[in-house]
């Protein structure tokens, strides 16, 4: 009998051991996905290579990756249109970054302020919200009519069309902001500016952050109908011209290299937000 009663104790006490059960992941769980990502511009690079090498489409329009990468190199030693490549791409560079200056210096205070404020939000959300759906084509004759074909009309256009994804964010970062926070800056003793520098600002910083990689994108998608006006320097207006004379290679290569500008400035911007905001994503 005791060794029967000594068994169900030490069963008991087996059952009533707490077990660990490992949670299971949901969605990308921040895993790497580099590999996945290079067996993927593998597969699209010997899928373009392959329909070249067996004429499944003429060269006019889908030249080989060879016949790319030549036509880079040539462009790269002997420029384009008069000027060499890194004329192109300094001058579409200088568009980008001023208007994107420009536009982060009205578009962050302004977000903020439609944040903070009721009849900011009504006056400058109907004129936002009315052209930030309009594509940049719609509005480029306008520019050319008000600003002439100098630089300023580039640069508006592209101003124009990176300044709603910023302001936006900026006014979501600022109302996603928990009022118990708030309100404990508040119980603390703090002040209208502290409770902007430490609590408004720091929570609607990583949303500010996210409007401007998505303002960037837009930017350089922006930035061929930019070069449009009278330019005769930057990727833009090299792919236009190209396209005029059906050379698919230029094109091609003007692509790759806006592909490869964008892709640095997202890279960078990436870089900024694990710097700015560590915190984001762990909660």
């Amino acid at each position: 009998m005791a060794e029967r009663y000594h068994a169900v104790s030490d069963a008991a006490a087996t059952t009533d051991q707490p077990r660990l059960v490992r949670l299971r992941g949901f969605g990308a769980e921040g895993r790497p996905t580099k590999a996945i990502s290079l067996v993927t511009a593998v597969v699209i690079v010997t899928a373009w290579w392959l329909v070249s090498r067996f004429g499944l489409v003429s060269p006019l329009f889908l030249p080989s990756p060879g016949e790319v990468v030549d036509q880079a190199v040539l462009i790269a030693a002997d420029g384009y249109a008069g000027a060499s490549l890194w004329s192109h791409v300094s001058a579409s560079l200088t568009r980008i970054v001023t208007a994107a200056l420009i536009a982060c210096s009205l578009g962050i205070p302004l977000g903020l302020l439609m944040g903070l404020n009721r009849t900011a939000k009504g006056v400058l959300d109907v004129p936002i919200e009315f052209y930030w759906p309009l594509p940049p084509l719609a509005y480029l004759p306008l520019m050319i009519i008000w600003l002439g074909i100098g630089e300023t009309s580039k640069i508006t256009l592209l101003v124009l069309a990176m300044f709603a994804p910023i302001c936006l964010s900026a006014q979501a970062g600022v109302r996603s902001l928990p009022l118990e926070r708030v309100n404990g800056a508040l119980t603390l003793g703090a002040n209208r500016r502290q409770l902007f520098l430490d609590i408004v600002l720091p929570s609607a910083l990583p949303e500010i952050l996210t409007g401007i990689r998505i303002a960037l994108g837009v930017g350089w998608s922006t930035l061929v109908a930019a070069e449009l006006i009278a330019a005769n320097r930057g990727i833009g207006y090299m792919v236009m011209s190209a396209s005029h004379f059906l050379a698919t290679d230029v094109v091609f290569v003007g692509i790759g290299i806006i592909a490869v500008c964008a892709f640095a400035f997202s890279s960078t911007m990436r870089l900024l937000e694990r710097s700015l905001v560590p915190w984001r994503g762990k909660s």
